[in-house]
């Protein structure tokens, strides 16, 4: 068996791991926290919370696992990830994202589409996926004819990049929060007075020192650790196997016969022929 890579300890990790984002975020008051830095404004969430909630359509199309997804009191729904690898498909995730968030918010059979409910996707990106140095991108449509014509649908998608430059065009606040997602330690939190943040850092050290988290982070390393293993494995078996028919193949054109092809690759004469036979059926 391959040796495990090491992993790094759990009181280590920083909030852009999504482990630790997702166990943290799991308090309701934790994400309203988050929320309301976000938004400059106290969000007013009901009590439950949910993470790596699953959202699928149909059985046969793909189904997406949001990060931590809540409602508040007025109805209004927020979804937020956390996003620490640049990928060149996330505005387009978040396209999907709202489109799948739409569709399970309105119940079969209800004619009127006034009733969907306001809704909130929220990125967290270590990384300016934009370009413009800036800590927020917010984007709702606008009408391109007449400047400053929203499309009154109320689908905000949020953008949050750790890595901004515009101090003075946001909040105190949300600058020591996304400063304090990829730096989560005593002395960054020390940095700020925010009531807010000392709140989440809070609830980041409890989460740190739970034994029941620390089981729960082993066994979810261990899973991906294996599945790893497993894909590599499927991924040197195909390897092999598209060997072995470009082998056959070149043998067959040379007119050689099965029980020479097979002593000559070291194959069993059985397998030859069933590589062979699956060659003939995808012609």
């Amino acid at each position: 068996m391959a040796r495990m890579k090491e992993k790094v300890p759990l009181k280590d990790l920083n909030l852009t791991d999504r482990f630790l984002f997702d166990e943290v975020m799991e308090d309701p008051q934790t994400h309203r926290d988050v929320l309301s830095i976000i938004f400059g404004r106290e969000i007013p969430l009901l009590t439950t919370t949910e993470t790596e909630k699953e959202l699928r359509v149909s059985p046969v199309l793909r189904s997406i696992r949001m990060d931590v997804i809540s409602m508040d009191k007025e109805q209004a729904v927020y979804n937020t990830e956390m996003q620490d690898k640049r990928r060149a498909d996330l505005a387009k995730r978040s396209r999907y994202y709202q489109a799948l968030l739409d569709i399970n918010l309105l119940e079969p059979g209800i004619p009127d589409y006034n009733l969907l409910n306001r809704s909130y996707i929220i990125l967290i990106t270590t990384f300016d996926l934009f370009g413009y140095k800036k800590y927020q991108y917010t984007f709702r449509p606008e009408c391109q004819e007449i400047p400053g014509c929203i499309l009154q649908d109320e689908a905000t998608r949020i953008f949050l990049n750790t890595r901004g430059t515009n101090e003075s065009e946001v909040s105190k606040e949300l600058v020591e929060f996304l400063h304090y997602l990829e730096h989560t330690t005593d002395e960054e939190a020390a940095k700020s007075d925010s009531e807010r943040l000392q709140r989440i850092h809070h609830r980041v050290c409890k989460v740190k020192l739970s034994e029941e988290v620390g089981i729960k982070y082993m066994q979810a390393w261990e899973e991906k650790y294996y599945e790893r293993e497993e894909g590599r494995e499927e991924g040197r078996e195909e390897g092999r196997l598209e060997l072995l028919q470009e082998l056959i193949k070149k043998k067959v054109a040379k007119g050689m016969s099965v029980e020479a092809i097979a002593e000559v690759i070291e194959e069993p004469v059985e397998s030859v022929m069933q590589i062979i036979a699956k060659m003939e059926e995808n012609k």
